[in-house]
């Protein structure tokens, strides 16, 4: 196999936590069980989406608290967490309070952009101030600050028998080196760069410019270029990558056949640009790990990081991602030239 990029060096997964309405402890359940096998496994990282009015984890912050009461090691992170939805001093509050209490593990991904379904959603999230919310990087700039130690008002000291910070409390001094921006833009890339953060990039990106055919693989590259390009720590910033990877080394022909045909079904979408977005779609991978590997090694963007958090796919059974997780530690992290935590 041709050894085209450096090895990997954290291996890390995300999940979307899906449930039942009927049961969601079960669902929130299966989650922790996931990051807590995941631990076991040797992972570096495991991740949550975020999901709101809908059957998925609404609350990742919340269930990263509860896993890092299970875990002892695996760094808990976010991906992403749409700040439309958060007031950021209560969510920078919050973070630190898991951080703290993870003992240094958090890694909260963030994005910014206007709340899906916001004409509908609107008078719910923000009754008195739809209009006037401000969706830009200006609220990443005020999470940035607030957790990185910057004052929230003009007033501290003692009053009365109770005493005030001017900073949000509990601060927690590693937290804002750990903060990262998922974004699928040329823009959104150069941003988090200027701003020190570092980079989730997924398996949706932005084809920008050229109306012609792009390679889903050399725009994520431009991506990650763009973003060390204008980080203080250049080449040596973080950037993660998270692409959809099902080996299938240790699956029944059952498994198998399904996994195959959720690829295939989703298959079209990766042709073409989508929606007045433009938005283009990464294959999944889905094989042996000696086969995924051979594809991610032919990866442009693959070959430029060292750092991935594969994405489960959003609807399979948790014992198809006992068995996903495990191929991935036991055949496909170390064909990739990863080496499992102790």
């Amino acid at each position: 196999m041709p050894l085209t990029s450096e090895p990997l060096r954290k291996l890390g997964f995300l999940s979307i936590g899906l449930f039942d309405e009927a049961d969601p402890r079960q669902g929130h359940e299966s989650t922790l069980q996931i990051i807590e096998l995941g631990e076991r496994l040797g992972f570096d990282s495991a991740w949550v989406r975020h999901r709101h009015l809908q059957y998925g984890i609404s609350s990742p912050v919340a269930v990263l608290a509860a896993a890092s009461q299970r875990t002892s090691r695996i760094e808990l992170g976010t991906a992403v967490i749409p700040l439309g939805w958060e007031n950021p001093l209560r969510l920078a509050e919050d973070l630190a309070t898991v951080d703290i209490l993870s003992g240094g593990r958090l890694n909260p991904g963030v994005s910014v952009g206007p709340p899906m379904h916001y004409e509908r959603v609107k008078d719910a999230l923000y009754p008195d101030t739809a209009d006037a919310e401000d969706f830009s990087f200006e609220r990443v700039r005020r999470l940035l600050d607030l957790v990185r130690g910057e004052p929230a008002t003009d007033f501290s000291g003692t009053e009365g028998f109770e005493s005030f910070s001017d900073r949000v409390q509990p601060h927690s001094p590693g937290l804002g080196r750990r903060l990262w921006y998922g974004g699928g833009s040329l823009r959104s890339a150069q941003w988090a760069g200027e701003h020190g953060m570092n980079f989730l990039t997924s398996s949706v990106v932005k084809a920008e410019g050229s109306e012609e055919p792009q390679d889903f693989a050399e725009i994520q590259l431009s991506h990650i270029r763009t973003f060390r390009a204008h980080h203080p720590d250049g080449d040596r910033a973080r950037v993660s990558q998270g692409l959809v990877v099902i080996p299938t080394d240790s699956a029944t022909p059952e498994q198998r056949a399904k996994y195959e045909a959720y690829a295939r079904e989703r298959t079209p979408r990766t042709a073409t640009p989508q929606g007045p977005a433009r938005l283009m779609f990464a294959p999944d991978l889905v094989g042996t790990s000696a086969e995924i590997a051979e594809r991610l090694y032919a990866h442009a963007a693959f070959r430029e990081i060292d750092e991935v958090a594969f994405a489960l796919p959003f609807t399979f059974e948790h014992e198809d991602y006992v068995q996903i997780l495990t191929d991935i530690a036991t055949k496909l992290g170390p064909a990739l030239g990863w080496r499992a935590a102790a």
